[in-house]
């Protein structure tokens, strides 16, 4: 009997759709997506990056509808507010930037196992991803990966 693959549940936010339309961040991005597309990583994306992406160029509007056959896309619930609201109250990031910690809430309530990003500021960023997880524990929620599409595709240039 075969058995069956786990595949590791990986939340990309609006960052990793642009990132296939930049110069620094183009190769990554694309592995991450031919990835996901080869069955090797389940797809969660968001009610938010599809909000972000709207306001966004038309070409990265369209790898996002074509990523939606192999995406579970999440929505926003009592739930990840409440998760946002206590980062934004543990400090982890400003009010200004309320949509980063969002992003985590909807990643950490939907059980995805890594946040895949190119926000290194407040995101993907080793200050801060303890203090994530904290508050995640703190919640009864499980800890969560974050990383930067290079990292979780094994990129080489």
């Amino acid at each position: 009997m075969r058995k069956h693959k786990t595949l590791v549940r990986a939340y990309a936010d609006t960052s990793v759709f642009g990132g296939v339309f930049d110069k620094e961040f183009e190769k990554p991005s694309k592995k991450f997506f031919e990835v996901v597309k080869a069955g090797d990583i389940k797809l969660l994306t968001s009610e938010l990056v599809r909000q972000e992406i709207q306001a966004g160029p038309h070409k990265v509007q369209a790898l996002f509808e074509e990523m939606l056959s192999f995406a579970e896309v999440v929505g926003i619930s009592e739930a990840v507010l409440e998760l946002q609201k206590a980062y934004v109250s543990r400090e982890i990031v400003s009010k200004k930037y309320a949509t980063d910690a969002m992003h985590v809430a909807l990643a950490t309530v939907a059980g995805a196992k890594v946040i895949v990003s190119w926000n290194f500021k407040h995101i993907v960023n080793f200050q801060k991803i303890p203090m994530y997880n904290a508050v995640n524990a703190s919640q009864g929620y499980h800890p969560i990966g974050i990383y930067s599409p290079l990292e979780v595709t094994g990129y080489e240039n």
